[in-house]
């Protein structure tokens, strides 16, 4: 059981990196540095399409990677 979570933790964390690379940035520049924040605190620029679906991806894939990381820390205390 333990070497299939492990199994699975590798895939999630290739996964993870994957989706992180894959991502636009969201600033450019210094004037993107100062009023980035900004503009997405507010809402100006909405992700849709590919952007979307990779932040959700994103964020579906580091929930994994935590718990599975919990729980394969549970079974190596175990033993």
């Amino acid at each position: 059981m333990e070497i299939v979570l492990k199994i699975i933790l590798v895939i999630a964390s290739l996964g993870l990196i994957a989706a992180v690379l894959l991502q636009q940035g969201k600033s450019a520049g210094l004037s993107g540095a100062i009023s980035g924040g900004a503009e997405h605190l507010f809402g100006k620029q909405k992700a849709r399409g590919l952007e979307l679906f990779l932040s959700r991806l994103t964020m579906g894939l580091a929930v994994a990677f935590f718990v599975l990381s919990v729980i394969v820390a549970y079974f190596v205390k175990q033993l």
